[in-house]
């Protein structure tokens, strides 16, 4: 079963999203989605990265509402930023962060959580991994930022993936 259907829910999701988008629903319309569900994923099986190797669970729960917590805290952050704006203007710059983290899906997972928090933007990963370009929307700290990000964000995913 898992050579002809190596991953079920990569395919049903496509065969319904191919049906979803494909009006009206005939035999030839769910023909060809099945082709796409059952082909697609054998296709692009080569470029599928191998599962990370992912420990201490509860450490990754914490995070996950940490992350949501500051998703929260820095949307109200810039939006006061913005409504203060012409009285006082956000001090936004870059910020070079030295990293710590090597493994590959704790950088894809350092680069989503950077990219769902209002105010901070990835701009840029060093070519050998040993820092990260940030721009922060409003900043008075740069050594106080850098402390708490690698504190909230690298120090667990680097618990949890390494």
């Amino acid at each position: 079963m898992k050579r002809l259907l190596p991953y079920p829910l990569l395919s049903s999701g496509l065969l319904a999203m191919w049906l979803l988008l494909n009006e009206p629903f005939t035999p030839g319309n769910l023909l060809l989605g099945l082709l796409v569900a059952l082909g697609l994923p054998r296709l692009v099986a080569s470029l599928r990265p191998p599962a990370g190797p992912m420990q201490r669970p509860l450490v990754l729960i914490r995070l996950i509402l940490r992350v949501g917590a500051a998703v929260i805290r820095s949307a109200i952050e810039v939006a006061r930023g913005v409504f203060r704006a012409r009285r006082h203007a956000p001090r936004g710059r870059f910020v070079q962060v030295p990293l710590e983290l090597r493994d590959e899906h704790a950088l894809a997972a350092l680069l989503m959580i950077t990219a769902v928090i209002p105010g901070t933007v990835w701009s840029e990963l060093a070519p050998d991994r040993s820092a990260l370009l940030l721009h922060v929307f409003d900043l008075d700290d740069e050594a106080e930022f850098i402390t708490s990000f690698k504190a909230l964000y690298e120090h667990p995913l680097k618990e949890i993936f390494e």
